[in-house]
């Protein structure tokens, strides 16, 4: 199912909206994380048009979301380069996904450094098996392609990469599909559970590196290696690459883990 069915209801108007193709998009009983995440975002962006565009992004996930919804947006801050938007998800009257995006102009750079290569890069997408086919949630079924981004028979420790990209281009600007595709891939602590049990993501901080991303084939690598995982928590490190292996995306999330 298209993306921007599940975003026409969104107007940039604050109130109520009724998200009719929310089901497409489910994981478990709430929405997926990054289709969530793309709600309160696009909220911002028709709320407040001309923005410049998204630097990086807090967003807190605090209960579950489906079809029935009420969406706010304010601006915290405008500077000269710089805005500062805030949106909201509520559900049951209640706060389920609040969001802090940070939008700025380009401007002539003081500092320059690109990012890390990545040491162990796995060739192109095309090269690598098909991972999670019939397998994993429904939204991932019905939306994603994924490919395998490391030896599916080495032992990675608690970091899972895997090649990823939308089954349809849903005509998205560029940083629209990193904020729906930034989340998919299942936290690196799933590698070193000892027993299965369910996971939850809390929250997701990221950098956007390259806002005008234009990968071939709609491809890109997308990495969650956990940082740090005790006491039923995981802090999680997200990253994501093109297919010429530029970083695109550089975030932190923290994780439940129960079981």
């Amino acid at each position: 199912m298209t993306i921007a069915s599940l975003l026409e209801p969104i107007t940039g108007q604050p109130g109520p909206a009724r998200l009719v193709h929310a089901a497409d998009w489910m994981q478990g009983r709430t929405l997926y994380g990054g289709a969530s995440a793309l709600v309160a975002y696009t909220m911002a962006q028709r709320a407040f048009t001309g923005l410049p565009p998204l630097r990086a992004a807090q967003i807190g996930f605090v209960a579950p979301i489906g079809e029935e919804i009420e969406l706010h947006a304010e601006i915290i801050r405008e500077g000269r380069n710089v805005t500062q938007v805030r949106s909201e998800i509520h559900s049951g009257g209640k706060t389920a996904l609040t969001a802090f995006w940070l939008f700025a102009a380009q401007r002539d750079a003081n500092a320059k450094r690109a990012a890390d290569d990545l040491a162990d890069w796995p060739g192109a997408p095309e090269d690598s098996p098909q991972a999670m086919k019939g397998q994993g949630p429904a939204f991932i079924q019905n939306n994603f392609e994924l490919r395998y981004g490391q030896d599916k028979e080495a032992d990675h420790g608690a970091t899972i990469r895997r090649w990823a990209r939308l089954t349809e281009d849903h005509d998205l600007d560029p940083v629209s599909k990193l904020v729906l595709m930034g989340d998919v891939m299942p936290p690196g602590a799933m590698r070193i559970m000892q027993r299965m049990g369910p996971i939850s993501s809390i929250n997701w901080s990221f950098n956007v590196l390259d806002p005008f991303t234009q990968s071939e084939g709609g491809w890109y690598l997308a990495e969650n290696a956990s940082q740090y995982a005790d006491s039923g928590y995981s802090s999680e490190r997200l990253r994501m690459w093109d297919s010429d292996g530029r970083q695109v995306i550089e975030g932190l999330q923290c994780v439940a883990v129960f079981g």
